[in-house]
């Protein structure tokens, strides 16, 4: 087996692992917040993945960023860190963690017509036909299962889904200019200052009140969502090729359905897989129709495909 082959297999398997990651955030959280409440949640996962991505810049004695960048690193802190966990977990308290997955199974079409935006991209009529399929599909999902109107978790879950796009479409501009790891782990150690003292504040006086089962969702998603998943898909990425290896994604709402079935106990129907499918279907045509087009010479380098979750993506 060649050398260039070996990599794209590696690079596969670890695309694989950092999806399978994501795919656990909605059931983990939605364990969390059965106990634990969103903004704690938010904030003690922020710090963790805080504390952690400290210590391991320390350790590679990793210069600070240059000076430029650290606007945008502070606009995907706020978006990344602090907003979309924050809207994800109080739409996790109102909704099924399989509900979620279909919902934000569009987030890579919302990062995609961010990106568009930003680098003032001319997609072909086959993207945006894609993209207004994908949302259309989401909220007629949403509206159905509200019966006709939508519910509190689902407008959560939309603004969540916007927040994350532009969180995930700056940090993919930011890893032209610096690896994915350390986007993520900057934009996780600028969050510290907010996130210790929110976590302080807001966690329960007598945390041994609190079952097993929400420590372990919330201790999930601090290290594994916000941090480890990250350098399993940026690795994968930079090892077997971006277009490759973001297609994995496509699978990711299927793994959060078996998921939320081992660990939350919720029923998968046949209508949530079809929905599922259908937006996976809107997400691989606009993926496609976008990754065809020419490159323009001078243009702005284009963000990660991948949204959540490339260090531009989250953390589900």
């Amino acid at each position: 087996m060649s050398s260039s082959s070996s990599r794209e297999r590696l690079g596969l398997l670890l695309g694989f692992i950092g999806m399978a990651i994501f795919g656990g955030t909605l059931p983990a959280t939605r364990l969390a917040v059965a106990e634990i409440d969103p903004i704690a949640l938010t904030a003690v996962r922020t710090a963790i993945a805080g504390l952690c991505s400290l210590a391991l810049l320390i350790a590679l004695r990793r210069p600070l960023p240059p000076r430029p960048l650290w606007p945008q690193l502070a606009l995907v802190m706020l978006c990344v860190a602090i907003l979309f966990p924050l809207l994800m977990a109080e739409g996790m308290q109102r909704v099924d963690a399989s509900h979620g997955g279909v919902v934000l199974g569009v987030l890579p079409i919302a990062t995609a017509l961010v990106a568009v935006a930003i680098t003032h991209e001319r997609p072909p009529p086959l993207f945006w036909i894609a993209a207004v399929a994908g949302a259309a599909l989401v909220i007629a999902f949403a509206l159905r299962g509200g019966g006709g109107s939508l519910s509190a978790g689902d407008l959560f879950l939309f603004a969540s889904v916007a927040v994350a796009a532009i969180g995930y479409a700056f940090s993919g501009r930011l890893t032209a200019k610096m690896p994915g790891w350390e986007v993520i782990s900057w934009v996780l150690v600028i969050a510290l200052p907010f996130a210790l003292p929110a976590a302080a504040l807001t966690m329960p006086a007598d945390p041994l009140h609190i079952s097993l089962k929400p420590w372990l969702g919330l201790l999930y998603v601090a290290l594994f969502s916000q941090w480890i998943g990250f350098f399993a898909w940026n690795a994968g990425m930079a090892l077997g090729g971006i277009a490759r290896v973001s297609q994995i994604q496509l699978l990711q709402p299927f793994i959060t359905f078996v998921l939320a079935s081992l660990f939350n106990g919720e029923t998968i129907t046949l209508q949530i897989v079809l929905f599922a499918a259908a937006v996976v279907a809107t997400v691989a045509i606009s993926a496609r129709t976008r990754s065809r087009r020419p490159v323009v010479p001078g243009r702005l380098a284009e963000p990660n495909p991948e949204p959540r979750m490339t260090a531009a993506t989250p953390p589900r």
